[in-house]
């Protein structure tokens, strides 16, 4: 059976009214939790009257591009780059790269000081978001639920710092006791595109139900890392420099020294790690930082890839959810096969080549 084919629904980005509906081929598309995902794909002009419209609706900087496959949206963000390109056959088309919706909060700066004091941290995410489509141009859409965490954070954002908004969202949600966010498209129950901001605490997670993959059988392949070039059990964090005296040396203010006793009892060497938190001036703020920034290098995150055929339940819808993996092979063998339940945190598609299927390669969060 063919894949249903890809095709791209290019929008004003601010209206979201629809410009035009064009094919589009070579499609490479990721998306995560924690990470901007993009897409590529290629534009065949064939003929003037598809050049003519492939131009006046692939405007970099301001149309919003949504993929379909077969009826259903998969991914959704802002066209950036287009380049236009011609091989030796005369053939010609129109490169295109695109950013998740997300990408768009890291464009947009901070001109007016924020002050939060005892407020829900997934409100203080909200209203930065409001801040940015509060302003004139800058409603591109994005809708988000009114569910608190119960964590309540003293929050001063300066003007003077300048600070892309997406930079603080990712601060907010890192310190210790954070959450974690991204911004999903789909349809809703209307028809109707959604660009919706979620916010999870202290995950993001999706679904009910567990999809089995065993290998051999659906996991086509699989990549599991083990790196300890940035594990510590020893840190640091260093904030801002606090002192306003210009006659006196100024210095950061630095978190405690954060040292794992029983990591180095247990045989392990001392490795020693450190962050910069430049805009931070409050000491508890800074030492919770430290504090989530040393648990998470005390153990490294390992992000297993899996490589499965896609459709099915094998989705874009998928990030979020929890999978049960088996894994039995040379490695992995019967006293040791690997059964355990983990995390999808990401997935890239690969389109279909001769002799090859349509796949996804999914990133699994170890818990």
């Amino acid at each position: 059976m063919l894949a249903p084919p890809y095709r791209i629904l290019l929008c004003d980005l601010r209206s979201d009214q629809l410009l035009d509906a064009l094919p589009v081929q070579g499609v490479t598309l990721d998306d995560y939790i924690g990470k901007t995902g993009s897409f590529r794909g290629t534009v065949p002009i064939a003929n003037r009257a598809l050049a003519d419209r492939a131009r006046r609706a692939l405007v970099p900087g301001r149309t919003g591009v949504w993929v379909e496959r077969g009826r259903d949206i998969w991914w959704g963000g802002i066209l950036w780059t287009l380049s236009l390109a011609s091989d030796q056959r005369g053939f010609l088309g129109a490169q295109i790269q695109a950013g998740g919706w997300e990408s768009y909060l890291y464009r947009r700066l901070l001109y007016d000081t924020q002050v939060a004091e005892q407020v829900d941290q997934l409100d203080i995410a909200r209203g930065l978001v409001d801040y940015v489509q509060n302003t004139d141009g800058g409603d591109i859409g994005i809708t988000y639920d009114t569910h608190t965490s119960g964590v309540l954070r003293d929050r001063t954002y300066l003007r003077y710092d300048l600070p892309a908004v997406g930079d603080l969202l990712d601060d907010l949600a890192a310190v210790e006791g954070g959450f974690e966010w991204r911004i999903a498209s789909y349809r809703d129950t209307d028809g109707r595109r959604v660009k919706r901001l979620r916010l999870g605490y202290p995950k993001l997670l999706t679904g009910a139900a567990d999809i089995v993959l065993d290998h051999p059988g659906p996991v086509l392949s699989y990549t599991w890392p083990t790196d300890a070039t940035q594990k510590a059990n020893a840190w640091q964090s260093r904030g801002a420099t606090i002192n306003q005296n210009q006659a006196e040396d100024s210095y950061p203010l630095m978190s405690e020294l954060l040292v794992d006793a029983d990591d180095v009892t247990a045989g392990w060497p001392r490795l020693d790690g450190t962050s910069d938190y430049t805009t931070v001036e409050l000491q508890p703020t800074l030492d919770a930082h430290a504090r989530a920034d040393s648990t998470t290098a005390r153990n490294p995150v390992v992000i297993p890839e899996v490589e499965v055929l896609l459709g099915g339940q094998i989705t874009p819808a998928l990030i979020g959810a929890t999978i049960r993996l088996r894994i039995s092979d040379l490695w992995h063998s019967d006293a040791d096969r690997l059964d355990a339940r983990y995390r999808v945190v990401g997935m890239s598609l690969t389109p279909p080549e001769r002799g090859r299927p349509e796949t996804a390669r999914l990133y699994l969060e170890v818990p």
